[in-house]
């Protein structure tokens, strides 16, 4: 029972609430609509006061709401509509906090991930891989990620998935050769055997052929083979996100380091990528075997010994075993083999 006085404050506390996040999410829209490289510059600097101002979970929840509807179309979006809102991103992301890049990063997968188990007719599954693909060309996000979905969509390979591999080679290939060439080696490798045991099952081999011959191309790395393939637009932004970075950290070491898996499971172990991320779940690692065997080591020592343990707070039963394996060893062998086993 909530007694009315009680009951009346929550609900003006929650139209208050209601009417900040309204009022936030006008204002984060009139930035973004007015968004473009020229004036990159004011707008993530207003982007950083209104961080500053508001809680992080509610900008977070509004800035990816927002560009996602911006950006997540049945129709295909231009190229520089699209990196110049994960030019934001990445700004918001070296200057305010990682955890807004990963915010948004999780939308973006988890999205995707939905959309290419629907078949769904429009282009929303390129649009949101060029989103990840930005992102990575970015330095938000570690070429870990990208790999991850090549090779899922290698695995799938059908005639949609084989349009995906091919959208996203030509964006971020060249990046991934230099990042990870023996990663790209593998998965040319794998597509090949993949495209020589499916040959029958495509009726237009002309598809699948391109696809092969843009891997070879990465592979020699013959830019001139792969058509429409033009670097500048990216070089051209990250020279400005360069210019717009306060901190000298706008390399490596923000990249999240996270993998398919990992994001898509979000939910169930936790976002251990976000440093101070309160998560609430069932213990990660499940250990009951471990403990097992820790609690058979403890069972055959004297009381003496579980007591001197307690004195010397061995608080925990890996502790208490290893001291006890200490204490009642023969020699240095028998207790090698001991602390073995």
């Amino acid at each position: 029972y909530v007694p009315p006085q009680i009951r009346k404050a929550q609900e003006t506390l929650d139209d208050k609430k209601r009417e900040e996040l309204v009022r936030l999410k006008k204002m984060v829209n009139g930035l973004i609509n007015r968004l473009s490289e020229p004036n990159l510059s004011s707008i993530s600097g207003q982007m950083e006061e209104l961080y500053m101002a508001n809680s992080r979970k509610d900008m977070n929840d509004t800035l990816t709401d927002i560009l996602m509807n911006a950006c997540v179309t049945a129709v295909a979006m231009p190229a520089r509509l699209l990196m110049e809102h994960v030019l934001l991103v990445s700004i918001l992301h070296h200057n305010v906090g990682i955890e807004v890049g990963a915010h948004f990063l999780e939308a973006v997968v988890k999205k995707f991930d939905e959309l290419c188990k629907s078949d769904a007719e429009g282009k929303e599954c390129e649009n949101l891989l060029a989103l990840i693909a930005h992102l990575y060309n970015f330095h938000v996000v570690h070429c870990l990620l990208i790999f991850d979905i090549l090779k899922k969509l290698v695995s799938t390979f059908t005639e949609k998935e084989i349009e995906l591999i091919l959208f996203l080679l030509k964006n971020v290939g060249f990046s991934l050769r230099k990042d990870d060439a023996l990663a790209l080696k593998e998965l040319i490798t794998e597509a090949q055997k993949k495209a020589s045991t499916a040959e029958k099952k495509f009726q237009d081999q002309t598809r699948v052929r391109f696809m092969l011959e843009t891997m070879m191309a990465l592979r020699n790395n013959d830019m001139r083979k792969i058509p429409g393939y033009d670097p500048e637009p990216v070089e051209r932004l990250r020279k400005l996100q360069r210019a717009l970075v306060h901190s000298s950290g706008s390399g490596k070491d923000t990249q999240l380091r996270v993998s398919l898996e990992s994001l898509l499971s979000a939910d169930q172990v936790g976002r251990w990528w976000i440093v101070g991320s309160s998560w609430s779940g069932a213990p990660m690692i499940s250990d009951t075997k471990s403990q097992a065997q820790q609690k058979l080591h403890v069972g055959k020592v004297s009381s003496k010994i579980m007591e001197l343990a307690r004195k010397l707070r061995m608080n925990t039963d890996i502790r208490r075993s290893i001291f006890c394996v200490l204490m009642t060893s023969e020699d240095f062998m028998d207790a090698f083999e001991k602390l073995l086993k």
